[in-house]
């Protein structure tokens, strides 16, 4: 599983508007592209900063929303967002909700213990 994080600054009193928006037009578009698992949205206490983070089966799929469906993603969001979004991608090594295997990039050096 792969995750993709997005971080956005968020105009003035503009929440309610990304809410209705993430619920009426991004969740399903996203929805209909392959590989798509969940998406969280998070707003800072404040609303001036969001945090979403979609899951995906693999990172192919993820980037293959990148280069098909996220420049929608970007227009429906574009007049509530100041500036640029910051974006990263991460390996899904354990979820609580999500079945997944606990896998390692083999790049990444384990201890062979792990304190509790």
């Amino acid at each position: 599983m792969y995750a993709r994080r997005v971080t956005v600054q968020l105009k003035a009193d503009s929440v309610a508007s990304l809410t209705e928006k993430m619920e009426n037009e991004v969740l399903p578009l996203l929805r209909k592209q392959e590989g798509f698992q969940d998406a969280l949205t998070f707003v800072s206490p404040d609303g001036v900063k969001s945090v979403g983070i979609t899951l995906w089966e693999s990172k192919e799929h993820a980037d293959a929303y990148v280069k098909g469906a996220y420049p929608q993603v970007e227009r429906i969001l574009a007049p509530l967002v100041e500036g640029s979004a910051h974006v990263g991608g991460f390996n899904v090594v354990s979820s609580t909700f999500h079945k997944v295997g606990a896998t390692v990039p083999e790049t990444v050096s384990v201890p062979a213990t792990v304190p509790v």
